[in-house]
């Protein structure tokens, strides 16, 4: 099994949805572009929110036990995926690919 590289590429914001339809809340995301997190193998990175690790989790399953041209060829990198979490108001994406390290 290997370690996955997951990566913040991008953050979006409806603020015509939020006001429409969510209730106010004061703190919805702690990440940040550019931000990287390392699972060990399919275990979900501290600091990884958990609707994120929803939505990316089987990649990462996939991935680390080295699957590959998930959806026949989607991804340039044979070994990756573009994956948003579920987040409707607020979605980011994220790169994870896998590494050639071996999980612990």
């Amino acid at each position: 099994m290997k370690k996955c590289r997951i990566t913040v590429m991008k953050m979006a914001r409806y603020d015509d949805l939020i006001e429409k339809y969510e209730n106010p809340i004061e703190h919805a995301c702690d990440l940040k572009e550019g931000q990287v997190f390392i699972a060990n193998g399919w275990q979900k990175p501290e600091g990884l929110c958990d609707s994120a690790w929803e939505s990316m989790s089987a990649f990462v399953m996939t991935l680390s036990h080295g699957g590959k041209s998930l959806y026949d060829g989607w991804m340039k990198n044979n070994k990756s995926a573009m994956i948003s979490c579920n987040d409707g108001f607020r979605p980011v994406s994220f790169y994870v690919e896998a590494l050639e390290e071996d999980a612990d």
